[in-house]
């Protein structure tokens, strides 16, 4: 019967007091906890899995530019290596406050040479990244494990490699994954 059932829903008053209250939180109070919460995932996700950089000078022109701002994958080479042409920030060796951004052109193994601003990889010229030359010569030299060779893409003009030796691969701090900023130059790399 239809009736039947309402009657089973209805509660009687003793019924009521005794199920538990639900406790109300103030406004203000949930706010500053949400608030709180979002902070702590914030900085946890900007500490161990991405972090937004701002190029600051031209050493990667034509690449990226003054002011561009990168997306960096923190995470990337802690589950794989480190590739020839992945560009990534990394902390300057000589003081590690410093963030640079460079392409790896030599990973562990590589004979890395220049000849009249010409790179050259294992024997082959490599300079296909679309970097503005220099006319530059460097002796050839191994780079030994865990270590890698970076050069900015604006090679007469970058602090690099060439003046402050190789980069160790705790130094690196991500792999850059995109630009997104300027909305007109957004990529993905």
């Amino acid at each position: 019967m239809w009736f039947a059932r309402k009657t089973e829903r209805c509660r009687t008053a003793d019924q009521d007091s005794e199920r538990p209250r639900k406790r109300r939180v103030r406004p203000g109070a949930r706010f500053v906890v949400d608030a709180m919460l979002g902070a702590l995932l914030m900085v946890t996700v900007h500490m161990f899995v991405i972090q937004v950089s701002i190029v600051r000078g031209n050493s990667m022109e034509p690449a990226l530019h003054d002011g561009d701002r990168l997306v960096v994958d923190r995470v990337t080479y802690n589950l794989s290596s480190v590739s020839r042409g992945d560009v990534v920030v990394l902390r300057y060796p000589r003081n590690p406050d410093v963030d640079f951004v460079k392409r790896v052109v030599g990973v562990p193994g590589d004979r890395v040479a220049m000849c009249a601003g010409v790179l050259f990889i294992n024997g082959k010229a490599s300079d296909d990244y679309g970097c503005i030359a220099d006319k530059e010569n460097m002796k050839e030299l191994i780079v030994p494990p865990r270590e890698f060779f970076v050069l900015g893409d604006n090679r007469p003009i970058s602090c690099d490699s060439r003046e402050f030796g190789l980069v160790a691969e705790h130094l690196l701090k991500g792999r850059v994954r995109m630009r997104i900023w300027p909305l007109a130059t957004a990529s993905i790399f």
